[in-house]
């Protein structure tokens, strides 16, 4: 129905409600004919009379004529005029008869006769109005007896247009008036059916209906347009009288959610209008159609007791606190919005039908706000894990991420996304700092790699879908897999750089391990010779070397590469002349070739252990540099060693002479017991904090050290007036195994993990609900709402089916209770869960 038309409708009720109420005198009063001549010459085609015949003194008369006399100004409204007629007393004509004579009231279009009353049926104003318009609208108020006929009404009704069902205990009541007088407004609007039917009303209802009242229910045919689908009915829970079943007649024709683009304080709705409260659902871009969902289904529940609307936390002027997921707008005038957190769509029932839950949810907030308050008092000198990174993450958050290179997964549409591409990189994480911080590095990739065939590049916020990442074995944040079809999805294990997470995921698009075909293919391999979209990752290349009686070896190698996929660059060679291109670096199969530096070294390797966790372990061992830079990206590889280290820092690159006597010092038979490394304090100035740890200052540079970690924490410095040499180096070395050698400093033997435990964000929110896969033939979600009246608005008429409020929860399957997008599930949202600190 068009905004225009629905005005008009509005007003014109509004205008008979108030001539129902207000007296009135004038053309709305009985008029008086002398005669049956001088009426039926005066009357008009397509004018409306109710006329009665009796002569002119009748005692009897009275009561009759005052009721009568009163329904001539609500029948007026109508088109309708209450004339009396005077019989002469010789007339004994039809109308005039003994028999007739204030027995019956007759109802003329016309010259027409439309039907006779007999007057105890017109025993008040509201009878006699009634059953006039029950009369004037045969055609377009059906009246039934059976539930088949109802369903006949029903099935014609599927796809086209709606239904008014309403029963009257008995006709000529005044609920009975007041549905004809709706019918006589909305008639052409809706099918209006009518029913004194006891039986029926019970066969219609879930619930035991009290058959002494009377019932109206609207019932949404438009929606069902399969015919096996009944049509869903919304009761009015209001008594039958004309300004409430308009009420409700409206607010069926509003759209089911509204989406709101403005500031929700300048929202005005139908709901307000008609003084009833309005639900916001907040929602954000990422999970836009499954809040829709969620709107749409608490709208269907609350249907006649308030509006939904959906807004979205991304309107920039909107100032709503970040854990609110569901603001509440009153009719009152002056009452501010107030933004709640719910933790299901059950609770947002029982807000709308229970008005004191308003103020206990304000009041829990409150309390947990000021128990926050004081925790943080308590805790103000506690060190907070990754407190740097949420500061830098607090400080950037209102710089917009360009994540429109990045699909958004859900529930829904995982499984089939995975299938779009032959690589689905997926980023799980959640809300907090350090997700937040890779999201940022991961926007960096996207754009890096727009464009890249082959690699889709996709994310899941698992806190509005914990069940998907509970699914996937999701349980740290941030996690980042590789799905390949067809193979087992390989996990991120390195550093969250966006020049680490390019190389994974351009490495994880090479088959791992590389099968090569001729021994020209093994040796280009070996040379550098790469596929072309790995022209600028210079990584070590790994060739495994296998004869036809290896293939134990080989499989464990094949094992091994798909677990270091994307980690490592793996080449693998197992042609009749095998044999030949291992001897040539003075192996035999099964070997391993590592060519360094571009393939301007190649190092032979014998495969003795053949267990795929062995093999894993010593290929990671084997692609460690023999003298390397110690980094924060790839320290953690080298601590993993559990072996001293032999740590050379620098205030930039070391010298050619200190280089060249370090490496042949980690070639040596001695480097199998330490790391011998250096570290570039201008490219890693966090090099400094650690020698002022070490040291009371920072001593001059070049520095050599011996630092066990693992085992007592002392740090030695190789004497600074000798120069670094192979042979000073290992001549030191032998003094300290010795025992004659003072450390310089020891590390305290406090525990240096993190102060807190791991976050695991799963334990607080609600699990999630199964949902039912859409059915063929439903409409995209992304049209545009529709309302439950049928009346479009922007929308197809056909649009997605959705739940009613009679339907029970094993009828229709709803799209889970619990609230997504920035309405969190915080169903676990207790004390234990709700501060880092109590974990």
């Amino acid at each position: 129905m068009s905004a225009q038309k629905d005005r008009w409708v509005f007003s014109l009720v509004f205008l008979l409600f108030c001539a129902c109420s207000i007296p009135k005198c004038g053309s709305g009063s009985l008029q008086q004919e002398p005669s049956p001549q001088h009426y039926f010459s005066g009357l008009e085609a397509g004018k409306t009379s109710l006329a009665f015949f009796t002569p002119s003194v009748s005692p009897g008369a009275q009561p009759f004529l005052e009721q009568i006399e009163s329904s001539a100004e609500a029948l007026q409204d109508y088109g309708v005029s209450v004339v009396k007629v005077n019989c002469p007393k010789e007339d004994v004509s039809r109308y005039c008869g003994k028999e007739n004579a204030l027995r019956k009231a007759f109802l003329f279009r016309g010259n027409r006769l439309i039907r006779e009353f007999p007057t105890d049926a017109l025993f008040d104003v509201n009878s006699i109005v009634a059953n006039v318009l029950f009369a004037l609208l045969f055609n377009e108020v059906k009246y039934i007896e059976t539930l088949a006929d109802l369903e006949n009404i029903e099935n014609v009704l599927k796809g086209k247009s709606n239904m008014v069902f309403a029963y009257v205990p008995a006709t000529g009541t005044a609920e009975h008036r007041a549905v004809m007088e709706a019918a006589f407004v909305y008639g052409t609007v809706h099918q209006f059916v009518l029913t004194t039917e006891a039986a029926l009303l019970k066969a219609t209802s879930h619930d035991d209906p009290d058959v002494s009242s009377a019932w109206l229910s609207f019932c949404h045919c438009q929606r069902a347009t399969d015919p096996a689908q009944p049509c869903r009915r919304t009761a009015l829970a209001q008594p039958l009288t004309l300004l409430n079943i308009h009420r409700h007649l409206k607010l069926m024709g509003a759209p089911l959610v509204t989406e709101v683009t403005e500031d929700p304080e300048k929202i005005s709705t139908v709901h307000l209008q008609l003084g009833l409260p309005l639900v916001f659902i907040l929602s954000q871009k990422e999970t836009h159609e499954a809040d829709r969902r969620t709107a749409e289904f608490v709208a269907w529940q609350l249907l006649g007791k308030a509006g939904v609307a959906l807004l979205s936390r991304d309107l920039r002027d909107l100032n709503v606190l970040q854990r609110s997921n569901v603001a509440l707008k009153t009719p009152e005038e002056g009452m501010p919005i107030q933004y709640l957190v719910l933790e299901d769509t059950d609770e947002i029932i029982t807000l709308v039908e229970d008005k004191t839950k308003v103020k206990q949810i304000q009041e829990d907030e409150q309390e947990e706000e000021e128990e926050e308050d004081e925790d943080e008092k308590e805790n103000n000198n506690q060190d907070i894990q990754d407190d740097q990174v949420v500061e830098a993450v607090s400080r950037d958050k209102k710089r917009e991420l360009p994540l429109e290179h990045i699909l958004v997964l859900t529930e829904e549409n995982f499984n089939s996304s995975l299938s779009q591409a032959a690589r689905t990189v997926v980023l799980f994480y959640a809300r907090e700092a350090v997700s937040q911080a890779v999201l940022r590095s991961y926007s960096e990739v996207a754009a890096l790699l727009k464009g890249t065939p082959g690699v889709l590049l996709s994310r899941v916020n698992c806190w509005d879908w914990p069940g998907l990442c509970s699914q996937e074995n999701v349980t740290q944040f941030p996690t980042l897999r590789i799905y390949k079809q067809g193979q087992q999805s390989v996990t991120y294990g390195g550093m969250w750089g966006t020049e680490e997470l390019s190389s994974f995921i351009l490495l994880s698009q090479i088959s791992c391990p590389l099968k090569l075909a001729t021994m020209d293919e093994a040796e280009g391999y070996l040379r550098g010779e790469f596929p072309p979209e790995l022209p600028s990752h210079h990584h070590t290349s790994l060739l495994g070397v296998f004869s036809t009686a290896t293939s134990e070896a080989r499989e464990a190698f094949e094992e091994a590469g798909n677990i270091l996929s994307g980690h490592v660059r793996m080449g693998m060679y197992f042609e009749d002349d095998a044999l030949a291109l291992s001897r040539k670096y003075s192996v035999s199969p099964p070997a391993l070739l590592l060519a360094r530096s571009g393939g301007r070294s190649v190092e032979g390797i014998a495969l003795s252990k053949h267990s795929v966790q062995d093999m894993v372990q010593m290929i990671r061992y084997e692609l460690l540099d023999i003298f390397p830079e110690i980094t924060v990206p790839n320290l953690p590889q080298y601590l993993q060693l559990g072996k001293p280290f032999l740590i050379l820092f620098s205030a930039g690159d070391i010298s050619q002479v200190e280089s060249k006597e370090m490496l042949k010092l980690a070639k040596g038979r001695a480097q199998q017991a330490f790391v011998a490394c250096w570290l570039n304090l201008k490219k890693t100035p966090v090099g400094y904090g650690i020698l002022r740890t070490y040291f009371s200052t920072t001593p001059s540079l070049p520095v050599l050290l011996w630092v066990n970690l693992h085992a007592g924490g002392q740090v030695f410095r190789f004497p600074p007036e000798q120069p670094i040499t192979e042979m000073n180096i290992l001549s030191w070395l032998e003094k300290l195994q010795a025992g004659l050698e003072i450390p310089s400093s020891t590390l305290s033997e406090e525990d240096w993990k993190p102060p807190l435990p791991a976050y695991n964000f799963l334990r607080m929110m609600e699990p999630s609900v199964p949902e039912p896969s859409p059915r063929p033939g439903d409409t995209p979600a992304q049209h545009p709402p529709q309302s439950p009246g049928g009346d479009p608005a922007g929308g197809d008429a056909a649009s997605r089916e959705e739940p009613s409020q009679e339907s029970t929860a094993g009828e229709v399957g709803s799209p889970g209770r619990g609230l997504r997008g920035t309405a969190p599930r915080l169903a676990a949202r207790d004390k234990q869960g709700k501060r880092h600190s109590e974990l």
